[in-house]
């Protein structure tokens, strides 16, 4: 709302900061009980002053505001916007919405739009927050700590600074930006007001350990320059120590895929038959049937090292069991091990996995707390010259490993179940199911066990187009929050 606008309101609320959505929410509470029309309103911000306010009660006796549940996250994330006139509108919404109690669900109406152009922004400026935020060193022994400078466009310091906590938890950090700044001392995490680019300090030792480790990822074969550039812009650039390799490394991406594609491994692996001796050769095997049962989860692996129940076993390195703590309140399913997995024998280390960690970690659920498993334990595929193409398990596959996720879940006793893709949605339920049109849902077995229906993080990784990319990434980050909320019920 415009200064002329605020002389003409009845009503001035001051909020404490841009990121006040406590004071907000009150407020607007308070407003709404007591019938104040938006355009009755003027939003302001405290300079430091002690600005006059109005003191609001309550609202009649016994009154309640109703809106849907799903406003008020929507709202805190849109009100991390920098667009001046968000408190009026989010005000507006609110108003909206209790005569309009659909409002959200109407992708036409302007308001909704707004709201959602307004969350998605603030979600990727977060998203590139985690990905841009470089720490460096400064001093020594018990005055050893990191500092970063980043500069977002809207106001998420206090929205992500919980993300850095978790990731960083053992080490002493600051990151600077022009609005605020978050500090954490190992113990307690801190906001304080903004700062210049002048008190993060210069380039320290680590950056060119950093730059090493950046030239050696870099996927040349991959290399789509807009798409780059939109997912990294240059603004970024300049507090990026990877990025002075940027245009050498694209200058010579031609020579250095064709040098990359000389070198990929021969199918199977080269220590292919070696492993497969050590866990099939020297053992006596099991039919399918003969299994028995074991009592503890590494009793369990062990006994599947040999399993037969399908031919998958002849052609894959070796048996990839599920990983993570006998008491895990939920257990991830997933459809079967990939190329890495099959050669590490361990689940979602691949490119799959590394997506699937970085949004549990991003959505606050500790993977070292989740059991981790596939309901087929070997990988199936085609060979296709030097490489191993994944080859979706057919529905005999998946019935005889059905065995291995039985004895699992009896063993841990978990009290959620998130079926990752069809095949685990398979697995679990014991039919084909529609993923996609039943993806958020929970469906409770006859056994009481509740399923949560999402999609495989490898779906998100096929994705070409990076706007769409993105937007599947939040919609899965949307999904592993709701599975937080279910594991905490």
């Amino acid at each position: 709302m415009r200064p002329a606008e605020l002389d003409l309101a009845r009503h001035t609320v001051w909020l404490e900061s841009e990121t006040d959505f406590a004071g907000w929410r009150d407020a607007a509470r308070r407003l709404a009980l007591n019938e104040i029309r938006p355009e009755d309103i003027g939003w302001r911000v405290a300079d430091g002053s002690d600005p006059p306010r109005d003191i609001l009660p309550d609202g009649p006796h016994g009154a309640q505001l109703v809106v849907p549940r799903e406003f008020i996250g929507r709202a805190e994330t849109a009100f991390c916007h920098r667009d001046p006139g968000r408190f009026a509108f989010l005000y507006r919404m609110l108003w909206r919405l209790r005569a309009e109690p659909k409002l959200l669900a109407i992708a036409s109406d302007a308001d909704t739009r707004r709201l959602e152009t307004m969350e998605k922004a603030v979600r990727r400026d977060s998203h590139k927050m985690h990905a841009f935020v470089r720490f460096r060193k400064i001093g020594d022994g018990a005055d050893e700590r990191y500092v970063a400078w980043f500069e977002p466009d809207h106001f998420i310091v206090e929205r992500n600074a919980d993300f850095f906590v978790r990731r960083f938890t053992g080490m002493r950090w600051t990151i600077l930006t022009p609005h605020a700044s978050a500090d954490w001392d190992g113990e307690r995490l801190a906001i304080g007001p903004g700062a210049n680019k002048e008190d993060a300090p210069a380039e320290d030792d680590t950056e060119t350990l950093w730059r090493t480790y950046f030239e050696n990822i870099f996927n040349p074969a991959r290399l789509k320059v807009k798409a780059m550039q939109k997912e990294m812009p240059k603004k970024y650039w300049r507090n990026l120590p990877e990025a002075s390799l940027i245009p050498d490394l694209i200058a010579g991406a031609d020579k250095a895929a064709i040098a990359m594609i000389a070198r990929m491994p021969t199918t199977p692996a080269p220590h292919h038959a070696k492993v497969q001796a050590k866990h099939w050769l020297k053992r006596e095997l099991p039919e399918a049937g003969d299994d028995k049962a074991a009592n503890t989860i590494p009793e369990l692996r062990e006994a599947a090292k040999g399993c037969r129940r399908c031919p998958l076993w002849r052609d894959a390195t070796q048996t990839v069991f599920g990983e993570g703590p006998a008491g895990a309140k939920v257990i991830f399913v997933g459809e079967q091990p990939g190329d890495q997995e099959d050669i590490a024998g361990k689940p979602f280390v691949g490119p799959a996995g590394k997506v699937f960690d970085g949004i549990l970690d991003e959505a606050g659920v500790d993977r070292q707390k989740v059991y981790v498993t596939n309901a087929v334990k070997h990988f199936k595929f085609e060979p296709r010259g030097k490489r191993r193409i994944h080859s979706k398990p057919n529905a005999g596959e998946v019935q005889a490993c059905r065995w291995w996720i039985d004895q699992e879940f009896a063993l841990i006793k978990p009290e959620l179940a998130v079926a990752l893709g069809a095949t685990a949605a398979l697995s679990l339920l014991g039919k084909a199911i529609p993923v996609t049109k039943m993806r958020g849902q929970v469906i409770e077995r006859e056994d009481g066990l509740r399923v949560f229906i999402t999609i495989h993080p490898s779906f998100i990784l096929r994705i070409q187009e990076p706007v769409e990319k993105e937007a599947e990434r939040e919609r899965f980050l949307r999904d592993m929050r709701e599975v937080r909320r279910l594991m905490a019920a």
